[in-house]
């Protein structure tokens, strides 16, 4: 179905160290699209100099990246891990050219720090320089940091909701078509670092979780999260206290899967709507 919608071009920057990062980011902002975009009737979208620059001669590589990237974003994430990246002829990194371009335009700059086990080859002049950079830049307002690509997510979320709660973006938004709850459950998992063994290697697990969604234009109520089945393999991270999710809202739901289980992972989601009770299930894998 066609609808009309706001488009917020968000920029990622970052040095080349930060792939994993980058990608963290421009999924989650294809995750808020898809959980929100019809609802909220915006749609971001996201611009990396790698993928979405158009290659043109008639000026420095980092002049037409900001002509093309900064200057045409809405909402700038910077990025930084262990480099502060190679310097332009105007400042000591692109990636810095980049956020002071956007911070003199007015334009909202996330800023985040990885905490993350520095790597072995590590260069410690570029490490020098991004913690000076840090130091300075920490002066001007509040800095973020991720220890995993998805703790990253999550932080870039939070950004996303305050930039659109408090961005004028200068045309009507269209309400969305009013509809009783309809949930959607996606299962998703991500293998991050536990720890380290005692020669440095990382030792690693694999994070499992639900994304619920209420793609309805009505709040759900009471709503509690169940498995279905006598012999199951499906855990809960919850402790079954009700909550209400509301209309266009995504919640993440941890889980654990246990061996010995032999039915099908089934998830049971109960709620109220207009006081009625209601339930469905879902086959989560």
């Amino acid at each position: 179905m066609a609808y009309t919608a706001n488009v917020l071009r968000v920029m990622i920057a970052s040095p080349s160290d930060t792939i994993e990062a980058r990608d963290a980011v421009e999924t989650a902002i294809h995750g808020w699209n898809g959980a929100n975009a019809q609802t909220k009737q915006i749609i971001l979208q996201s611009w990396r100099w790698e993928t979405s620059s158009v290659p043109i001669l008639g000026g420095h590589p980092q002049s037409l990246i900001n002509s093309q990237g900064v200057d045409e974003s809405d909402i700038v994430f910077a990025l930084f891990g262990s480099r502060l990246g190679s310097p332009t002829p105007d400042t000591v990194s692109g990636t810095v050219e980049e956020i002071e371009r956007a911070i003199e335009q007015g334009k909202p700059v996330h800023l985040y720090f990885s905490t993350a086990q520095l790597p072995n080859d590590v260069d410690t002049a570029q490490l020098d320089g991004l913690r000076a950079f840090k130091s300075e830049i920490s002066k001007r307002g509040l800095l973020g940091e991720f220890s995993n690509v998805s703790q990253l997510e999550h932080e870039v979320w939070k950004a996303i909701e305050y930039d659109i709660a408090n961005l004028s973006l200068g045309v009507p938004v269209l309400k969305a078509a009013d509809r009783g709850v309809s949930f959607s459950v996606q299962p998703r998992q991500e293998r991050e670092i536990r720890s380290y063994d005692k020669k440095g290697k990382p030792r690693y697990s694999t994070r499992h979780w639900l994304e619920i969604t209420n793609d309805g234009g009505q709040d759900a109520e009471e709503v509690v999260f169940e498995p279905v089945g006598e012999r199951i393999s499906l855990h809960l991270a919850t402790d079954g206290t009700p909550t209400t999710i509301h209309a266009g809202q995504t919640r993440l739901l941890n889980i654990v899967h246990s061996m010995g289980g032999g039915d099908p992972n089934i998830l049971r989601i109960r709620w109220k709507e207009n006081g009625e009770n209601k339930d469905r299930e879902f086959h989560v894998g």
